[in-house]
């Protein structure tokens, strides 16, 4: 059975690396859907799985974007594994 465009995403979001980040753009495209990033956003909003790290995932201008448990925890977590954003 062929996987759905959330398990895409899911499985794109575990691979990102400690200390590295992706866009919503990156990863719709890796998970072979180029112009659907917001939806990327909607099912990593939805995400409360801790083994998937959806905090590594940010807007393509550099600021951190929404989190399911806040803002300030992505940014508190990103800086935490070393990551600069643009803007906070």
């Amino acid at each position: 059975m062929p996987k759905t465009f959330t398990q895409k995403v899911l499985d794109v979001a575990k691979k990102i690396p400690k200390g590295k980040t992706l866009t919503y753009k990156e990863v719709a495209e890796k998970a072979g859907s180029p112009g659907a990033f917001r939806a990327v956003g909607n099912i990593l909003n939805k995400n409360y799985d801790p083994n998937i790290p959806c905090h590594r995932v940010i807007k393509s201008n550099g600021e951190a974007g929404g989190y399911n448990k806040g803002r300030d925890s992505k940014i508190n977590i990103l800086r935490r594994e070393g990551v600069k954003l643009s803007f906070f």
